[in-house]
């Protein structure tokens, strides 16, 4: 009969000689999973093999509720996941976040993983050689020209052929912000307005990350896949400037924009300010 254990999750079979449980909950940047002990442990001398293969659950962080913590980045993770789970990636159709996902994935010790998302660095050499040396392959879509330096023709090249480039897609980024002004008792003088609170982000969550990055707060809707949809992002900065340039650089114009006044609060004493409440979007389009 299997005995409870004393750390989250179901009990391990009588015969496992582990002090971790069968279900393992795990805490990673705020976002929980909850997995298997056998695909946490599933590839050898891994980061994830290392902490519950060679360490006890004392020597493990936790958070407040008892589950193992991992400061990483909780949305990539579910990819590290499943990539545990049988030792295959799969990625959606449109990923802009393939090279974060690097990253984590050298973190957690993830070989074979890094090598399914960069091209062997010996591949990348020979393609490079076989352009510079020989002249003997197909025309290149880049005009050569007799004397250049080839490494610029290269770097040219990859210019053209850029994936950032090419894998560009087309959709609509609607950026908004609400702000509060005073109009004092004297109509004359200028109205006093306040600082923007907040710059909300609403479009595809794939393009929101693409443009604004490590900028866009995702707190509020941390779990949301690339391919839907969101209204519930916003920025980590409060110049409307900013964002519009970031928008211009990956290739985005303004198509429309709308905005609202309302009174927050109304008075019959003629003496009092009034405080108007206003809110503005920004639609912008990539074609």
């Amino acid at each position: 009969m299997a005995l409870a254990e004393p750390e989250r999750g179901i009990t391990n079979g009588a015969g496992s000689a582990t002090p971790f449980s069968d279900i393992i909950e795990l805490n990673v940047g705020g976002q929980v999973y909850v997995t298997r002990y056998t695909t946490l442990t599933a590839v050898q001398d891994s980061l994830l093999w290392d902490m519950f293969k060679k360490k006890a659950p004392t020597e493990l962080a936790r958070d407040s509720k008892g589950r193992f913590f991992l400061d990483r980045d909780g949305f990539l993770f579910r990819y590290i996941l499943d990539y545990l789970r049988d030792q295959h990636l799969v990625l959606p159709d449109y990923f802009p976040e393939k090279s974060r996902l690097q990253r984590e994935a050298e973190f957690f010790h993830l070989r074979d993983l890094c090598k399914l998302l960069n091209p062997k660095m010996s591949e990348d050499n020979s393609i490079n050689d076989e352009i510079c040396q020989s002249d003997s392959e197909e025309p290149s879509a880049t005009p050569v020209v007799v004397g250049s330096d080839c490494s610029r023709t290269l770097s040219i090249a990859s210019t053209v052929r850029s994936p950032s480039f090419e894998s560009k897609k087309s959709g609509y980024i609607t950026v908004g912000y609400r702000g509060t002004y005073t109009i004092g008792r004297d109509i004359q003088t200028d109205a006093k307005f306040r600082r923007v609170a907040r710059i909300t982000v609403c479009g595809k969550t794939s393009l929101a990350k693409e443009v604004f990055g490590d900028t866009l707060n995702e707190s509020r809707d941390p779990d949301r896949p690339p391919e839907r949809y969101t209204s519930r992002y916003y920025l980590k900065y409060n110049f409307l400037e900013q964002a519009f340039d970031k928008l211009s650089e990956f290739g985005f114009h303004m198509v429309a924009c709308s905005s609202s006044g309302t009174c927050a609060f109304s008075s019959s004493d003629p003496n009092e300010d009034k405080v108007w409440t206003s809110y503005t979007e920004y639609v912008f389009c990539r074609e």
